[in-house]
C-alpha cells in the first residue's frame, strides 16, 4: 500500500528489511524509485497505480545493491536510470555466467523464492556530472558520492522538500560502509557532508530501508551516522542503538564487526 508522505509522494514499506520504495507523481507518469522487494510487493505497487490512473514513467537505482536494482513487468518498458557508476558495477555483474549463484547468496531466505531477478540491474548510466533525472515531472536533484556503493545517489525531490536517501540516513541500519574504496570511512563521511548540504531544503527524508522523518530527524542521523563511522575509523566506543542489545535487526552486531575487522585489515595492508 503507498503511503502518501509529500503532495504527490509516496512510500511502499517492504515487509523485507523495511525497504522503502518510492513514488513520485509527474506530469505523464510516476518516477519509481528503488521498487522492492518481492514479485507480490511490485505487482501490488503496479495495480495501485493503475487504479489511480498512473503508469510508470521512469524508474531509477539508487546504487547497485540488489534490493534497489529490481524491477517488475507489470511496471512496463520505461527507462530505468542510475549513476554512471551504478549502471557500470551492475553491468559488470550481469557479464558473469555465475552472477544468479552471486546473487542467490545474498538473499535473505526467507523471501527468496519471491524475489525476480529476470529484469534486475536493467539500468541506463546517466552520463557523469548529471544533475537532473531526465523525466517529465518535478524537479529530482541527483546528490552522487560513494560512501556506501559506487554511484551511490540520494534524489531529492526539490518541488516537495523529499530526499529519496537510498542506503544512508536508516533508523534500522547503520552505517554499510563501501569496503572496496582506499577510505571507506572517508568516504561515508563525505557522503553525509553533502547530504548535510541539501538539508535545508528537505522537509522528509525516506531512507532506503527505516522510517520516514522530518527535517530534525534528518540532522539527528546525520550525526548519528558520523559519530558512528568516527567510532568505526578511530576504533573508539559507540553507542548506537542500531546496534547491540535492542536494536531493531540482531544482526547488526554481527555486521558491526565484520566492518570493524575489514577496516584493521586494510590498515595493516596499508603499513
Amino acid at each position: 500500500m503507498l503511503t502518501q508522505v509529500a503532495d504527490g509522494v509516496h512510500v511502499h514499506e517492504s515487509e523485507c528489511i523495511q525497504s522503502n520504495a518510492v513514488v513520485v507523481e509527474g506530469d505523464s507518469g510516476v518516477l519509481l524509485i528503488d521498487p522492492g522487494i518481492t514479485a507480490a510487493e511490485m505487482a501490488g505497487i503496479a495495480a495501485e497505480l493503475r487504479e489511480r490512473g498512473l503508469a510508470v514513467a521512469a524508474g531509477f537505482a539508487t546504487h547497485p545493491d540488489w534490493d534497489h536494482a529490481l524491477w517488475h513487468p507489470d511496471f512496463g518498458d520505461a527507462p530505468r536510470y542510475g549513476t554512471a557508476d551504478c549502471a557500470a558495477a551492475l553491468d559488470a555483474l550481469l557479464a558473469q555466467p555465475d552472477w544468479r549463484e552471486q546473487m542467490a547468496a545474498g538473499l535473505p531466505p526467507e523471501f527468496a523464492e519471491d524475489i525476480p531477478l529476470e529484469l534486475f540491474g536493467r539500468l541506463t548510466g546517466l552520463p557523469a556530472g548529471t544533475g537532473l533525472v531526465p523525466w517529465d515531472g518535478p524537479r529530482v536533484r541527483i546528490v552522487e558520492h560513494r560512501g556506501h556503493a559506487p554511484g551511490h545517489a540520494a534524489l531529492l525531490v526539490e518541488e516537495r522538500g523529499v530526499l529519496a536517501a537510498g542506503d544512508m540516513l536508516s533508523d534500522i541500519l547503520p552505517p554499510f560502509l563501501d569496503l572496496e574504496t582506499a577510505d571507506p570511512v572517508g568516504d561515508y563521511l563525505a557522503g553525509l557532508a553533502l547530504l548535510e548540504d541539501v538539508a535545508d531544503r528537505v522537509v522528509k527524508v525516506v531512507p532506503g530501508h527505516g522510517s520516514v522523518c522530518g527535517a530534525e530527524g534528518m540532522r539527528a542521523r546525520i550525526a548519528l551516522d558520523r559519530a558512528y563511522s568516527t567510532s568505526l575509523r578511530d576504533g573508539t566506543a559507540h553507542d548506537d542503538p542500531r546496534i547491540g542489545p535492542g536494536a531493531p535487526l540482531d544482526w547488526m552486531t554481527d555486521v558491526h564487526g565484520w566492518q570493524q575487522e575489514a577496516l584493521a585489515e586494510k590498515a595493516r595492508e596499508a603499513e
